[in-house]
């Protein structure tokens, strides 16, 4: 997908201006954390479930190396062919030569983060191969032509009557309609279809267990379990941080995932793969291949201090807490990944001279490290890209400070300093901020969107003498 992570303010104002989107962020979000909150609850010790949660992927991203190799040597001994890609072209490469040698004329694709990362879609089309999305959500953006809104819900700010008009166009719906379950019929015949006549499935992969060389995907629709299963080749696509060393692991992240993702307990359909089709099998595909990215994870990977954001799982719940996403939505962000965990891994991915409006735009309320399952301190990590980005650090490709920058950096650290500096510094912000009234109020860009509030002819400090 096209990255427009510079964008990010632009898209933002634009975001904060559409009434339409901001009513839907306002009820949706607040929804989802509170499912997540009562998913939680359903555990006999909750904090003893967050903190397991945190101490497995801890260990995992700790053992990675040792853990793939260990998944490797199993998977391949059930069948599956992987195949370790260094970068997206890589990636999308090996996937089209499996299409070009068995002369696939269509793909089919499950829902995957990955694959918007890699820009799968248009790397396909572009070697005139068609790729039809079929989770409904997917679904729908592909032919809105937009990229997801949120990590769940790729398509959960649509309007029905929008989603109406695509199908008519581009879909085969005969009727017009807003009904749900009409739209989802309709989607369903469309891709029946498809999935008919279908001989390659790509999906991602939420999960892979190194003890035995399973490969897990959960979902709500079951889409990914048809890419799976039906086709004579089927492609799993996934990240190497992706692995937990045992089934047990594997089954403690599986409830966490789904209760911190939509608050279910475990999701409609869990997938677990070992392996192509066997003799004896029902259905299966004739073969299975795993592609492992790195991407640029080994090499953070290699750094302490952004080691930890190999742990998240995906689950969406710090985007659902995000007082910075629940006013602007996911499309500011201009690439695969959104909200907290996006101000992370986008600027990894793609360096900080590219993304520094993401990690700017981040209150450190600290609220999305509160609800992380997988123990990501986003905070820290934010401050330190902010550090780094003033450094001009070159591994990270931070832009460095500008002489400004450096100048109002060097006064606020003098005024830190001396205690006098700062209380008639502050003295004199405040005379000059009520002087000027609402003049005052304009030259500062926090009251663009919101209303500064009067200030007091006293300071607390003045107004609050010690005994």
């Amino acid at each position: 997908m096209d990255v427009n992570t510079e964008k990010f303010k632009t898209e933002a104002l634009k975001a904060l201006n559409d009434s339409t989107s901001r009513s839907f962020l306002d009820f949706f979000l607040p929804v989802l954390s509170m499912v997540r909150d009562l998913g939680l609850s359903s555990f006999p010790d909750p904090v003893a479930a967050v903190e397991k949660a945190r101490a497995i992927r801890h260990n995992a991203v700790s053992r990675l190396g040792d853990l793939l190799e260990t998944f490797e040597k199993n998977a391949i001994k059930l069948g599956t062919k992987v195949y370790w890609a260094r970068d997206a072209e890589d990636a999308n490469a090996y996937i089209m030569d499996l299409i070009r040698t068995n002369k696939v004329p269509y793909v089919t694709k499950g829902k995957s983060m990955i694959s918007e990362e890699i820009g799968l879609n248009a790397a396909l089309e572009k070697n005139g191969v068609p790729v039809f999305e079929t989770d409904l959500g997917e679904f729908i953006i592909q032919l809105l032509e937009k990229p997801p809104f949120h990590i769940i819900g790729p398509a959960i700010n649509i309007p029905p009557q929008d989603i109406c008009d695509v199908f008519m166009a581009k879909a085969g719906m005969k009727n017009p309609t807003t009904n749900p379950v009409e739209l989802g019929y309709a989607a369903r015949l469309f891709l029946r279809d498809k999935f008919k006549h279908m001989r390659m499935g790509i999906t991602g992969v939420n999960m892979v267990v190194a003890e035995n060389g399973t490969i897990i995907n959960v979902e709500n629709e079951g889409n990914i379990r048809f890419n799976k299963s039906a086709p004579d080749i089927q492609v799993s696509v996934m990240s190497l941080e992706k692995i937990v060393p045992t089934m047990e692991d594997a089954f403690h992240m599986l409830r966490m995932l789904c209760r911190n993702g939509t608050g279910q307990k475990l999701s409609a359909y869990v997938t677990m793969d070992r392996g192509p089709k066997k003799d004896n099998d029902i259905d299966g595909p004739r073969e299975l291949h795993l592609v492992i990215l790195d991407n640029g994870r080994s090499r953070i990977y290699e750094n302490p201090r952004t080691r930890e954001v190999l742990q998240c799982i995906r689950c969406g719940a710090c985007i659902n807490i995000c007082p910075v996403f629940r006013h602007i939505g996911g499309y500011p962000y201009g690439w695969a990944y959104t909200g907290p965990i996006g101000k992370l891994l986008n600027p990894l991915f793609l360096g900080l001279d590219r993304t520094s409006d993401l990690f700017g735009a981040c209150t450190l309320c600290g609220a999305c490290k509160k609800v992380c399952p997988a123990g990501i301190d986003h905070p820290e990590m934010i401050l330190y890209f902010r550090e780094m980005n003033m450094a001009g650090n070159r591994m990270l490709k931070g832009k460095g400070s500008r002489l400004s920058q450096k100048i109002i950096a060097t006064c606020a650290a003098m005024a830190a300093s001396h205690p006098g500096i700062w209380h008639r510094g502050t003295a004199c912000g405040r005379a000059m901020i009520r002087r000027l009234g609402p003049v005052g109020q304009a030259l500062l860009s926090w009251t663009r969107h919101r209303d500064l509030p009067p200030l007091p002819e006293t300071s607390f400090r003045d107004r609050v003498k010690p005994d």
